[in-house]
């Protein structure tokens, strides 16, 4: 094949000016577009220290508070004494007001407990003399008073010490606990901890100097931050143990939520599922004057821990905020947008005041307008209804305007063409066009909105949304935490799909 000379070149080049004379951005756009991605995406990682944030961040609290949202923790405390210990478990403990779980056992015996010895209260104090002779005054140590005589201004009492401490106490009280960590074990004894965990055993010893001290080196599974300080042995899904100067903290995990149907309080608590069945059905009553059903419904919906009655009734103002707010802006954004539409209200100026005014609404963001309304009428749903209505309204009335301004005219000339006054043009010649538009775009806002109350009530417009902040506020409650959101999830997803089929019809679409 020869080589082609440079006239039959030009004459290439002449015939295909697209392939040969391409302009910059078509030869190099693509790597250009790259190039600008990569430098942005390493000037917003420097800007926001994106890598500081992910080094500092503190993963073991982060997966503590994920593994709370399927599990819960029951939290003894071991504490050491002279010769015994103490378990104590927290005042509200899961386990109820008289704990005894299986997988903590203790040995008991005898012991002595020497009671704290009490300072004695002061000795009152008495006035100062205020005669003429004040005890104690200088030459006051002679003539008729005798020295030591008591005067108006002394005390005779001479017990100022300590109270003598009571007598010794011969008490049964633990004086080894053994833990089942499920992964692993531990054996307290006073100021002396036994770890073990896949086969290997770690000694933890606290003296008198409030340092905490490991015999040998440290296992994989157990970490001291700091010399002396405390050392903390996880056990996987099953919890960890920290062991301090003073007290061992056991923290151990079950899979679940805790105590959800019935609370510690409720004679229902702890009875299997067979027991409650049979109590409901054809037990006796458990108190005279309310059936064994109704009483455990009480129970359940008024549980202290999980507050379901209380839960569902914020679900449903968050569902009827959305409602109402949706409605009301739909009620008044489908005759505003007939005024902001160019083909159906010729007038410039009120088509330029109407937009605006939606403008003005969309504009500001629905967590604004809730503070706003939150400020005006105190915490509540109509601070919520208010800001979705708001919101909407702006934003249904742009939508509709547009999809108004896009009809089809021909129908309407048709329908004016009979004679029909404006109001008759309008309702048989555009209404029967856009409905099916406005009503799917309205049922679209009202699924979202049902997310978006959730988010405004945590400002304080009622709702769910309000109490999902609360349990986030207190870093305990994240099983709350995700038993509210599950819920809302189910809602949302309960609308959507309610939501999608209803627009389906409208617009003429078979759902499958």
């Amino acid at each position: 094949m020869s080589a082609m000379s440079a006239t039959e070149l030009t004459d290439v080049i002449g015939r295909h000016p697209a392939v040969f004379n391409r302009p910059f951005l078509t030869r190099y756009g693509k790597p250009l577009g790259v190039a600008v991605v990569a430098i942005y995406l390493v000037f917003a990682w420097n800007l926001f220290a994106v890598g500081q944030v992910f080094q500092r961040g503190n993963w073991d609290i982060a997966g503590s508070y994920l593994a709370d949202w399927v599990s819960y923790e029951v939290r003894p405390d071991v504490e050491y004494r002279d010769g015994y210990l103490e378990v104590e478990f927290p005042r509200f403990s899961p386990l109820g007001a008289d704990p005894k779980p299986d997988w903590l056992t203790s040995e008991m015996a005898e012991v002595t407990i020497e009671s704290e010895t009490k300072a004695a209260a002061p000795a009152e104090t008495q006035a100062p003399a205020t005669g003429f002779l004040v005890p104690g005054a200088k030459g006051t140590s002679t003539g008729f008073m005798a020295p030591g005589a008591a005067t108006g201004g002394s005390s005779t009492d001479s017990d100022s010490g300590t109270e003598a401490p009571d007598a010794p106490e011969r008490k049964m009280m633990p004086v080894v606990v053994d833990v089942d960590m499920g992964s692993g074990a531990a054996q307290i004894e006073p100021y002396r901890v036994t770890l073990e965990r896949g086969g290997e055993t770690l000694v933890v010893t606290a003296g008198a100097d409030e340092i905490v001290r490991a015999e040998g080196p440290l296992p994989e599974w157990a970490v001291q931050r700091r010399e002396g300080g405390k050392i903390i042995a996880y056990f996987g899904l099953d919890g960890r143990i920290e062991v301090e100067e003073d007290e061992v903290k056991i923290r151990q995990r079950f899979l679940g939520w805790e105590n959800f149907v019935f609370d510690p309080s409720s004679p229902f608590w702890g009875l299997s599922l067979g027991e409650i069945v049979s109590l409901v059905v054809s037990g006796e009553r458990i108190q005279p004057d309310q059936s064994n059903l109704s009483l455990a419904v009480d129970n359940f919906l008024n549980n202290a821990e999980w507050q379901h009655a209380d839960v569902f009734i914020k679900l449903g103002q968050t569902i009827v905020m959305a409602f109402v707010g949706t409605l009301f802006a739909t009620a008044i954004a489908f005759p505003l947008s007939f005024m902001a539409a160019r083909n159906i209200t010729p007038s410039f100026l009120t088509n330029q005041l109407v937009k605006r005014l939606f403008d003005f609404l969309r504009s500001v963001d629905m967590l604004i307008w809730a503070l706003f309304f939150t400020r005006a009428f105190g915490p509540g749903p109509l601070a919520g209804i208010s800001a979705i209505f708001f919101t909407d309204t702006g934003t249904l009335g742009k939508l509709y305007a547009e999809a108004l301004e896009n009809i089809d005219e021909k129908q309407r000339e048709g329908v004016r063409s009979l004679g029909a006054n404006p109001v008759l043009v309008q309702r048989f010649g555009v209404v029967p066009q856009v409905l099916p538009v406005f009503v799917s775009q309205s049922l679209y806002f009202w699924e979202s909105n049902t997310r978006s109350a959730t988010i405004i009530g945590a400002v304080g417009a009622g709702g769910i949304g309000l109490k999902l902040w609360e349990a986030m506020r207190t870093n305990a409650d994240w099983e709350n935490v995700a038993y509210m959101v599950l819920l809302i999830l189910i809602v949302v997803y309960v609308f959507d799909t309610i939501s999608s089929r209803l627009r389906g019809m409208l617009i003429g679409r078979e759902q499958r």
